[in-house]
């Protein structure tokens, strides 16, 4: 969230986009379902498919307000 402007960066204190970087943990966390698809318990699965949709929308609102 911070690679999407959404916090102040800790080390500067500054509000900072890195869409690109963001755009990469987000693929990151995909690829990491992908791998454990059947693997985790019921809420684990919930749990990951909803942080990376809660990512991609606020990847989209993040580019949005850039254009």
């Amino acid at each position: 969230m911070i690679n999407l402007g959404t916090f102040e960066n800790p080390e500067t204190g500054k509000i900072e986009r890195d869409m690109a970087a963001a755009r990469n943990i987000i693929q990151i966390l995909v690829m990491l379902e992908q791998k454990t698809r059947g693997n985790l318990e019921a809420e684990e699965q919930r749990l990951i498919q909803s942080l990376i949709y809660d990512l991609k929308l606020a990847y989209v609102e993040a580019n949005k307000g850039k254009q």
